[in-house]
């Protein structure tokens, strides 16, 4: 996939054209414009749509939104997932409990997509940006200094818009993908499903949702009814099998399936009440419908994640069954991914392998999800994987997504611990010479670029080299483009330099991080979270290596 770095030479004042304002769109915006990225936001449609489409939100992605500042609107807007119950046939077969590990900062969490995409446009109208409603993208082109882009805004006029990089977040039909020519290969489910946004009178448990299934002689599912729990007094998302009365009938073979919603055909409270009675474990009345549409299913994915200046992300690139709640929680990473790689490529200080990363990294995690939530589908739920529960529940969380052999990583270090490509776990007890109360590593790493973060004693003696020559290195190979951080352990000395310290004094870095304190140990962790490097004995040309997989020489072309 050949991509171009650096600025756009006659941008027109835009340095990133956003198209699709869904939670992905939003999240590369938002991104962007916290980096002091120009960029616009543009979406067909004139107003928010009022829909809980993608409600579950999960704990990798309360992270990323950590990261943007937006996660106390999300935790306060959410209710949290505690687990599911499963029946068939009417019986109780288990409650599925949603447990994390205690290190993880955050569990599992239901929210209707409209407050998801609410709370970020709040967010991105603070930082001066406006979605700009009623406009389409009607064609582009680029070359190797930009993208030339049509628009027709709300108002029927067109413009010719010049701008460095085009991401299209435009969904399952989107116009980006299309005009790029990508590939979107995949297959179809022929059941049709109805959603249904309720409230019902039972007494399931707060924060519990539902699937209750009936099968056929042959042990296959027959019958489905599958509640997620949303904000409101027992309200639920509810998705279940079409009605003979409102299915489109059968599909012309060879014919495509158009993915997602169909409003034209929305089922009524009654339809919902119908299989209520025929699945809910105990007798419940729905009420209160809010709102209700036809959806039909693909599994899709891109053969590339862009093209020179011109990306996809969310939908645009990967459309799969929503089991696991993973669509939109994989869309978001995608958008953060790639927004703080378009940032350094718009400074014209992003090194030439670094934007290629983009597919390189989220490609295979792209494919990864659209295959296991095929099989769960097909499998009857997340429930019915074999993998060990401990590690199917991470997994499910996104907190193993990682990115090991990417090219701008550092190859595997061989040793234990997170190492180059993983996320970068949190930790609590980290305290400070001032404040009287202990902070998380994520607060550290709140708002920061890229990190170079110091542990250990014996810097500057045996092979390891000096913390304050280590940050000379750093930013001396970027520019002054990385923040450097130091955590020691409770009693190492304190250096005599401008690098912020903390201690270590609960132990938790040192068993998440797998360090001893009296070897220096170096990471450095990337604006999404994750570690580009772990160094042992950490010396300035390796370190400086490294940076230079993600970062152009200061002064120099991109």
């Amino acid at each position: 996939m050949a991509q171009t770095s650096g600025p756009a030479g006659d941008a027109d004042g835009t340095a990133v054209l956003v198209v699709g304002a869904g939670p992905v769109g939003l999240t590369a915006a938002l991104e962007l414009r916290r980096q002091d990225v120009s960029c616009r936001i543009v979406d067909r449609l004139p107003e928010r749509l009022p829909y809980a489409k993608a409600v579950g939100v999960q704990p990798r992605t309360l992270e990323v939104w950590d990261r943007m500042g937006v996660v106390r609107a999300a935790l306060e807007a959410a209710v949290p997932m505690r687990g599911q119950y499963v029946y068939v046939d009417g019986v109780e077969r288990g409650r599925h409990d949603l447990v994390l590990p205690p290190e993880v900062p955050y569990g599992f969490a239901a929210l209707p997509q409209y407050e998801t995409e609410r709370l970020l446009e709040e967010a991105l109208a603070r930082h001066g940006t406006r979605i700009e409603r009623g406009t389409v993208l009607d064609a582009f082109e680029q070359d190797p200094d930009g993208v030339t882009v049509r628009l027709t805004g709300a108002d029927g006029a067109g413009e010719a818009l010049r701008t460095g990089y085009l991401v299209g977040c435009d969904g399952a039909h989107s116009t980006v993908r299309k005009g790029l020519g990508l590939a979107f290969e995949g297959g179809a489910f022929p059941e049709e499903y109805m959603l249904g946004d309720v409230e019902v009178d039972w007494d399931l448990p707060e924060g519990y949702g539902l699937r209750s299934v009936r099968l056929d002689e042959t042990g296959a599912v027959d019958d489905v009814l599958v509640c997620i729990p949303l904000p409101g007094r027992r309200r639920y998302r509810m998705s279940m099998r079409v009605p003979p009365e409102l299915s489109a009938g059968e599909r012309t073979p060879g014919a495509a399936v158009a993915h997602g919603l169909d409003a034209t055909r929305a089922p009524g409270l009654a339809d919902i009440q119908a299989v209520l009675d025929r699945l809910a474990p105990r007798r419940t009345t729905a009420s209160a419908l809010r709102w209700a549409s036809v959806f039909r299913i693909s599994h899709r994915i891109v053969d590339r994640y862009g093209d020179g200046r011109v990306f996809v992300a969310g939908d645009a690139a990967h459309i799969h069954p929503p089991t696991g709640a993973q669509g939109m929680n994989t869309g978001i990473q995608d958008a953060c991914n790639l927004a703080w790689k378009l940032a350094l490529a718009v400074a014209g200080a992003a090194s030439p392998a670094l934007l290629a990363s983009y597919d390189a990294e989220r490609r295979p995690v792209g494919e990864e999800v659209v295959g296991r939530t095929v099989r769960h589908a097909a499998a009857g739920g997340v429930q019915a994987d074999p993998e060990d529960p401990a590690t199917l529940m991470l997994r499910e969380a996104q907190l193993l997504v990682g990115y090991r052999g990417s090219p701008v990583v550092d190859p595997p270090d061989g040793g234990p611990g997170p190492g180059p490509g993983d996320r970068a776990p949190d930790c609590g007890g980290l305290t400070g010479p001032i404040a009287a109360y202990p902070v998380r590593l994520h607060d550290v790493l709140r708002d920061r670029p890229t990190v170079l973060l110091l542990h250990g004693t014996g810097y500057g003696s045996g092979a390891a080299a000096g913390r304050d020559e280590l940050a000379a290195t750093a930013w001396r190979a970027t520019g002054g483009r990385v923040d450097v951080c130091a955590v020691l352990p409770p009693d190492a000395p304190s250096g005599t330099g401008p690098i912020p310290e903390h201690r270590d004094t609960g132990g938790e870095f040192a068993v998440r991080y797998a360090v001893d304190g009296t070897r220096p140990t170096a990471f450095v962790v990337r604006p999404d979270g994750y570690l580009g490097a772990r160094l042992a004995d950490p010396d300035p040309a390796r370190l400086a290596a490294h940076l230079a997989r993600v970062f152009a020489a200061p002064g120099g072309a991109a």
